[in-house]
């Protein structure tokens, strides 16, 4: 475990500063758009732009990769998502910061690629999942850190797209200094997206629900944070609430699923989030604290469905197929993260901004109600066959 976290140091280190940039730059983003008087609707799909720019990023990223190495692409792809944040303060223009958020979606797909390929290679069998769980950790405490970093000035201002910048672009700094060697990238198989649903309808139906939930979630929170009357500070605790809430639950949630039937575990726990996001329309009218409890519960058994969704699927393949469908289920829940954020910008127009929490609570019932019916058609495999449970970060793909 020493030898693998030494020879993968400077990348976690890279990361971290790389996911406070993150952290930041969505909320600040959604908070400007709305600041700067974009109909919600225009917000959700200057947002949704960004999955769009990653799906993209996770199907072209990898060849690059292939032609010219890990340590380039990361230090071009992280130039380049350092420039397309300082652009969004310079043109506030709706067709303008659709454009750039393609961009740094496709950046920060190919950043995420490199990271977890470059892990997993200098990683052994024994190794990986804890250093894997200390990735996840790094990118929970950035994004969580990232979003207090809101506070640091006014968002109508250049001081947080520049200091958005120059966190993405020191992130490369360690890994360009280390002298850890670069892996060697394998292009893995697609996927018949109609195969994987004949093999597991849940874990698909469910990444997409994770998809579209996740990333709505975190582009339109703030907006509905500052509709109902909070200030910059209690929008950034509010975002990291909900990013505590799913530090908290995560490993518990994965420890009930790998001892029960996970579509159990996860009817029940999407059920609670349902019934949490609608608490969170109530508590919003209590007090801060009630809020800042009910998003971080909400979180908690909302974020981590994804990696239960992903065991799922995975009890039900062969092991020579993991690769392929793990590449089809991020894809399924990418296109949810696209559609996701557009959605519920409109229905928000449509029904207000209650409708945020209310659309995400019905997406969840549906969801469990998915699951109690595929729990009567197909009986679970047995507990020895379970795959074990892999913790997944809040949007590993749709954050």
């Amino acid at each position: 475990m020493s030898d693998a976290l030494r020879s993968s140091w400077a990348l976690l280190l890279g990361f971290g500063i790389l996911m406070l940039g993150d952290g930041l730059q969505a909320t600040l983003l959604a908070v400007r758009a709305d600041q700067e008087g974009f109909p919600t609707t225009l917000t959700g799909l200057v947002m949704s732009s960004f999955y769009v720019g990653f799906l993209g990023g996770s199907i072209y990223a990898p060849r690059i990769m292939a032609r010219v190495g890990h340590v380039r692409v990361f230090a071009a792809l992280a130039a380049l998502a350092s420039a397309s944040i300082l652009v969004h303060a310079v043109f506030i223009e709706v067709s303008v910061w659709i454009a750039l958020r393609l961009i740094s979606g496709f950046c920060f797909a190919g950043l995420y690629v490199v990271a977890e390929s470059w892990l997993n290679d200098s990683s052994t069998n024994e190794t990986r999942g804890k250093v894997l769980s200390m990735y996840m950790v790094v990118t929970y405490v950035g994004v969580a850190i990232g979003q207090l970093f809101l506070n640091l000035s006014d968002p109508m201002g250049f001081p947080l797209f520049i200091l958005t910048s120059v966190l993405i672009s020191i992130a490369v700094v360690p890994l360009l200094l280390s002298g850890a060697p670069a892996p060697h990238f394998e292009n893995t198989q697609s996927i018949n997206i109609l195969e994987l649903f004949r093999i597991s309808p849940l874990g698909v139906v469910g990444m997409f629900a994770e998809g579209l939930i996740t990333a709505s979630f975190f582009a339109l929170a703030p907006v509905f944070g500052q509709r109902i009357g909070l200030d910059i500070a209690n929008i950034s605790f509010f975002m990291t609430a909900a990013v505590v809430g799913t530090v908290l639950f995560q490993w518990p949630l994965g420890a009930i699923s790998d001892r029960f039937d996970r579509r159990k575990v996860l009817t029940v726990t999407t059920l609670l989030a349902a019934v949490m996001a609608v608490v969170c329309l109530y508590a919003a009218s209590e007090s801060m604290w009630v809020l800042m409890l009910a998003v971080g519960v909400f979180g908690g058994v909302s974020f981590p469905l994804y990696a239960v969704c992903i065991a799922h699927a995975n009890d039900h393949l062969k092991p020579e197929q993991m690769i392929a469908a793990s590449a089809g289920l991020v894809m399924i829940g990418g296109i949810g993260a696209i559609l996701g954020p557009f959605l519920i910008a409109v229905l928000m127009d449509q029904f207000g901004d209650n409708g945020f929490f209310w659309s995400i609570a019905a997406v969840h019932a549906l969801v469990g109600l998915f699951a109690i019916f595929r729990m009567l058609r197909r009986p679970p495999p047995p507990p020895e066959e379970q795959s074990k449970y892999e913790p997944g970060t809040i949007h590993p793909s749709m954050r």
